[in-house]
């Protein structure tokens, strides 16, 4: 199929997932108008570098896009939602200011669930994560999440570099998700004592 791609370092989308978005720059704005003009349906996926025309990382998420605003300086506020991954067979070339791919989609992962010791074992690291992090959480509302929310969830909003987030996209299943994300949160969440800043050994 042809998806018509946002390509945006540091944003992923995952399936039943929502995510919302400015959208300012002409190119996109054209996108978006196209997309609504036809199945509301757009492409996010990172790029492998933060330039103009850098390759695309190969996975991505389909999303179609709920709610819109559009602004009286021409730029819409939209909320993207997650509807299935895909994989990039080629990139198209297309007369449009946006870029586009053909693409195929991947199939859902499922009704999965984790084990009460992985999923115990992640909100113990994510409570620590948080508290080294200075962030403010409601615990209670976490606990009520079903496993594929909370993971997928914390996947897309964790603050951690493209490489990382990409590599949570591209997991296999829940539980590996999962897994990484605790390796993750170990990773960033380690602070230098001195100055609180993040350290990376």
């Amino acid at each position: 199929m042809r998806i018509s791609i946002f390509p945006l370092p540091g944003a992923i989308l995952f399936p039943g997932l929502q995510l919302p978005l400015h959208i300012f720059e002409p190119r996109y704005r054209a996108m978006i108008k196209d997309a609504l003009a036809r199945d509301r349906r757009i492409g996010m996926i990172q790029p492998q570098r933060p330039e103009e025309g850098a390759p695309l990382f190969t996975i991505g998420c389909l999303g179609r896009i709920g709610e819109v605003e559009a602004l009286d300086d021409g730029s819409f506020n939209i909320v993207l939602e997650g509807e299935a991954r895909f994989h990039i067979l080629r990139e198209i070339d297309a007369a449009t200011p946006f870029r586009q791919i053909e693409g195929e989609l991947l199939p859902a992962e499922g009704e999965v669930a984790l084990s009460p010791v992985e999923r115990a074992s992640f909100e113990r690291e994510a409570r620590r994560f948080a508290d080294s992090q200075g962030y403010a959480v409601d615990w209670e509302a976490v606990t009520r999440l079903d496993d594929q929310s909370l993971i997928d969830g914390v996947s897309q909003i964790a603050p951690f570099d493209a490489a990382a987030k990409q590599a949570l996209l591209e997991a296999p299943g829940l539980a590996e998700r999962c897994e990484l994300l605790v390796q993750l949160m170990q990773f960033f969440g380690k602070r230098d004592s001195d100055d609180g800043r993040v350290t990376l050994q």
